[in-house]
């Protein structure tokens, strides 16, 4: 496997920008209109890319009254149902995402749904976590060799290793998401040291799904190494729907864009100190000084030499023990920079 993935021309992995991934989803409530409105925002935000959902409900569930947990009151079936888009919103939307020069990518939740965007030349698939083990629908995706981002809620390492085998068998570019399957989701429950886990066994690009409210522990997931972050959109979260409350608005996804950008600034290793540091260092480091009038040949002592502030005498003060025991050249005044002239 490759430790990074290339979708178009956006390279991902812990050598390149984070790739923020906008999870628009189905906070468009079926509505065309909505969905061109979260493109816009997601744009203005400056993320790289933004998710849609591709539901065709009678391909991917049967017939039930299932809730979805404690999620919504309504039943599965008819969430989905009424936040489908069709075949023709969506190629529109595809081609709206290309005017506004931002990625567009939908996840499939049926082998169907996989055909209808391999339609409109999809250039790459995320795999949600209630698909992690469904080989048939894994197998479909990988033969497209597409680049696929997998997320893992739900799920134990061997479930993981094995989705993970099954696109190195048929060499499809892979990164997989942290991911906790809760709406919201606790902080407790987040888990961010499975990012390094992840990046240790798998050694691919890692990243994270993150349904916690806010941007905290999405920007915790950059600083653990996350190369993508993927959270959910809205235009308000007072909208109906499941995932409106916990998504975020536009200031709270402008502020991630930049906190992803200035903590993936911060993450290098390097400690030495830097050119830009040196102007302070003058000012805030300490020279050696007498602490009180010193007589030629006199002893320097703790009693009779000191440090203070600023950084532009001869001696520094981290070599203050190595003048102490050593003698005056010549008489010295008090709060004077001692030099090496100075001393016998």
């Amino acid at each position: 496997m490759l430790n990074e993935i290339k979708i178009r021309s956006i390279k991902i992995g812990s050598k390149h920008p984070v790739f923020v991934i906008a999870e628009a989803g189905i906070n468009h409530n079926g509505s065309f209109s909505i969905a061109k409105k979260l493109v816009d925002m997601a744009k203005k935000a400056g993320v790289n890319c933004i998710k849609f959902q591709t539901h065709i409900t009678e391909e991917e569930m049967t017939k039930t009254k299932i809730l979805p947990g404690k999620i919504s009151k309504k039943p599965l079936w008819d969430i989905i149902k009424n936040c489908e888009l069709t075949e023709n919103e969506e190629v529109k939307l595809s081609k709206y995402c290309k005017e506004r020069k931002i990625l567009f990518l939908s996840t499939p939740f049926s082998i169907t749904a996989v055909e209808r965007l391999e339609k409109i030349k999809m250039p790459a698939y995320k795999i949600g976590s209630g698909e992690l083990t469904n080989i048939p629908f894994l197998e479909h995706i990988a033969k497209t060799k597409k680049p696929v981002i997998l997320s893992t809620g739900m799920s134990e390492m061997n479930e993981i290793k094995t989705a993970v085998r099954l696109f190195k068998k048929y060499k499809t570019p892979l990164a997989l998401l942290q991911t906790t399957s809760e709406y919201p989701c606790d902080y407790k429950d987040i888990n961010l040291g499975v990012i390094e886990k992840y990046q240790k066994v798998f050694k691919i690009p890692i990243g994270i799904s993150d349904h916690s409210i806010g941007i905290y522990t999405a920007l915790g997931a950059v600083a653990k190494g996350a190369c993508i972050v993927e959270k959910h959109i809205t235009l308000n979260k007072k909208m109906s729907g499941p995932d409106q409350k916990l998504s975020l608005e536009y200031k709270e996804l402008s502020e991630l864009v930049k906190g992803c950008k200035a903590i993936k600034e911060a993450l290098g290793n390097s400690k030495k100190i830097l050119k830009k540091e040196l102007p302070v260092l003058r000012f805030a480091r300490e020279s050696v000084v007498t602490l009180n009038k010193i007589s030629k040949n006199e002893k320097f002592t703790h009693d009779n030499l000191t440090t203070k502030r600023p950084n532009t005498g001869q001696i520094p003060a981290k070599d203050f023990h190595k003048i102490i025991g050593k003698k005056a050249k010549k008489d010295l005044h008090k709060n004077k920079q001692l030099k090496y002239s100075d001393i016998i």
